[in-house]
């Protein structure tokens, strides 16, 4: 990720932290599950819960992003319960679409081709560290 990659990131990141988690959450799980329904069964519990736990460890990961050694015990957290959930690498795409869509939704104006790109290399970044603690 560029310098100014990732200050997008943080920057959209910081204005999305003003909506609330549950109605955030809601939004990003309603369209991964309308998108992907078989994905819907890998949840228990109640989805407020998670609702919380996703836009918690955005936070974290967003907010040491400059600072891969720092997310590492998180990113390592991750990938080890994942893969618990049974969670495979084609999922990984799956989330990926609906977060984008969710940013989108969430920034409106805000959102562009340039905060689009620096979302995709972040992810793409995150998700290839998580795919490779997994293997």
């Amino acid at each position: 990720m560029t310098n100014r990659q990732l200050l997008l990131v943080q920057q959209s990141w910081k204005l999305l932290r003003e909506i609330d988690p549950a109605l955030l959450g809601d939004v990003f799980y309603e369209r991964l599950f309308i998108q992907y329904p078989s994905l819907r069964a890998m949840f228990k519990g109640p989805m407020e819960n998670q609702y919380q736990k996703f836009i918690d460890t955005l936070s974290i990961l967003v907010a040491r992003l400059d600072r891969p050694e720092a997310v590492g015990k998180e990113i390592n957290q991750l990938a080890q319960s994942h893969a618990g959930y049974g969670v495979k690498p084609e999922h990984y795409v799956a989330v990926k679409e609906a977060l984008l869509w969710t940013l989108e939704q969430g920034l409106g104006q805000d959102w562009n081709e340039e905060v689009r790109q620096a979302w995709i290399c972040c992810y793409d970044l995150l998700t290839s560290v998580m795919l490779a603690k997994k293997g």
